[in-house]
């Protein structure tokens, strides 16, 4: 896969994300996905990653912005910086009490490519700045 490709393929999975567009999104990835979650282990599989999205999406109303990819020159590897604007809607499991609070984070997210897909994901943000933010 070129860097062009890789380059591409990134735009899509944000673009699918920002829209909402879960179909798409997950189709972007390969079946044995590998997805490092900020601050909280790895999970392997499609299958695992979905129920992630339908946990967050459940919690969490977010838009990416500000984004700036990064790509190696072989299209194996991506980089992506950018903010993300939210809203924590419900309560999540071991976290504060959610009431519709705002934020703004900084993350980024590393991506590992095979065969046009993304089959490595691993997510960062400051979690103390997101804890301070939603009042915990």
């Amino acid at each position: 896969m070129s860097a062009q490709q890789t380059l591409d393929l990134i735009h899509r999975y944000y673009a699918s994300f920002n829209a909402g567009d879960m179909d798409t999104f997950l189709s972007l990835l390969t079946d044995d996905v590998i997805h490092d979650i900020n601050q909280a282990g790895r999970e392997i599989g499609l299958d695992a990653f979905r129920t992630f999205m339908q946990k967050m999406n459940r919690s969490y109303r977010e838009r990416l912005v500000d984004i700036a990819i990064m790509v190696s020159q072989d299209g194996q590897r991506a980089a992506a910086e950018f903010v993300v604007l939210g809203e924590y809607l419900a309560t999540d499991e071991g976290l504060p009490e959610a009431h519709g609070q705002t934020y703004r984070l900084a993350a980024g997210a590393f991506f590992a490519i095979r065969d046009g897909k993304v089959a490595r994901i691993s997510n960062y943000y400051n979690l103390q700045d997101w804890l301070t933010q939603v009042g915990a």
